[in-house]
């Protein structure tokens, strides 16, 4: 799959979770969503394009999100 269409997905999860009052809450299930929803091998190539570089397409609450929680990796 294209990194640039799941950096996307991501952001839109990001968005959706953003609204929330309770940041936490919203780190929480950005990363829960993506590892119930998202196949392993997207979450590999989301990982590997963490790993190559600073993760610039990804929104800040996303990268947030990931970057607290390892539970969501393969």
């Amino acid at each position: 799959m294209d990194t640039h269409h799941l950096t996307r997905m991501a952001n839109q999860i990001g968005s959706f979770f953003e609204a929330m009052p309770d940041r936490q809450e919203a780190l929480a299930g950005i990363s829960q969503h993506i590892k119930r929803f998202w196949e392993p091998r997207m979450r590999r190539e989301l990982q590997q394009y963490l790993q190559q570089g600073d993760g610039a397409e990804l929104s800040g609450i996303v990268l947030e999100a990931l970057q607290a929680d390892d539970d969501w990796k393969v």
